[in-house]
């Protein structure tokens, strides 16, 4: 519960960030062209984001046939969950990791990495997939979608003010030294709301997960692997593509230091410890 109110705060704090961007570029007018903005890059990115990342990513479509194992564990896990069927897929990539994608529960994706199949037992790639599929359960590749469209939206913005510069309510040109502060304050404050959106709907899609799988020792020791592993594969498909890092099980681009206010994914640490707080309440 704590987590969706964190989020659903967050998500206002950055709308309402970029209704104020848009009222200083150009008073009411301002607000409502970068409302209309906004509007338009999500409904583009509501629609047609799975299929842009499955193709990022080369990832391959399987079923029964083809990985009987894998695409029957994800079966199982979405009936527990009452959730339709996902694609599946599988991606030729050392590097371990995992994904969910798609606008909604009936147009969901799944996809892993061959890395991530070989590297972890049955049970903990349980848990991975559990974890997915709370995601999808949780339409968090929706809210992702608008946190981060939002926050691209305030940094063209901000880029676009640049140029033309910001009017006060009356269409006056405003100071510009504040036109410069905003610029640069702007998309910083709009990406550490987006990361701490994403943070937040990792713990909850964690906490989903080990209630899904009924485990929630499989994906503690499953994070655990990944994180050890993943820091020595480098994973190059999600290096050319920095933007879909929020999407993955684990963080692809952690082994470059970024700072914990600016990762899209909490601690493995803090994740961990949480799994097996949780593990210890549904055990006893």
């Amino acid at each position: 519960m704590f987590n969706w109110v964190k989020t659903s705060l967050l998500m206002a704090a950055i709308v309402a960030l970029f209704g104020l961007v848009g009222a200083w570029l150009g008073g009411s007018s301002g607000m409502l062209l970068a409302l209309m903005f906004a509007l338009l890059m999500n409904v583009g990115a509501y629609w047609f984001s799975d299929k842009l990342v499955l193709k990022m990513y080369n990832a391959v479509e399987v079923d029964d046939a083809t990985a009987p194992e894998f695409y029957g564990m994800v079966r199982e896990l979405a009936q527990r969950a009452e959730l339709p069927m996902p694609r599946v897929y599988i991606i030729q990539e050392d590097a371990p990791n995992a994904f969910a994608t798609g606008r909604n529960p009936e147009n969901a994706a799944v996809a892993a990495t061959t890395g991530l199949l070989q590297l972890l037992s049955a049970r903990e790639t349980r848990g991975v997939m559990a974890h997915e599929l709370a995601h999808v359960k949780h339409r968090d590749i929706l809210i992702s979608t608008i946190s981060a469209t939002m926050a691209g939206a305030i940094s063209a913005l901000a880029n676009f003010a640049m140029f033309f510069g910001g009017r006060d309510s009356e269409g006056r040109p405003v100071n510009p030294v504040v036109s410069i502060l905003v610029m640069i304050l702007a998309p910083l404050a709009a990406s550490l709301i987006q990361m701490a959106i994403s943070r937040a709907r990792e713990f909850e899609a964690d906490r989903g997960g080990a209630e899904i799988a009924g485990d929630a020792e499989s994906l503690a020791m499953a994070l655990q692997k990944i994180d050890h592993y993943a820091r020595g594969i480098p994973f190059a498909a999600a290096e050319a593509h920095p933007e879909t890092a929020q999407m993955m099980i684990m963080n692809p681009l952690s082994g470059r230091g970024v700072a914990g206010l600016f990762s899209t994914h909490p601690s493995t640490e803090e994740r961990v410890n949480r799994l097996r707080h949780l593990a210890a309440q549904m055990r006893a």
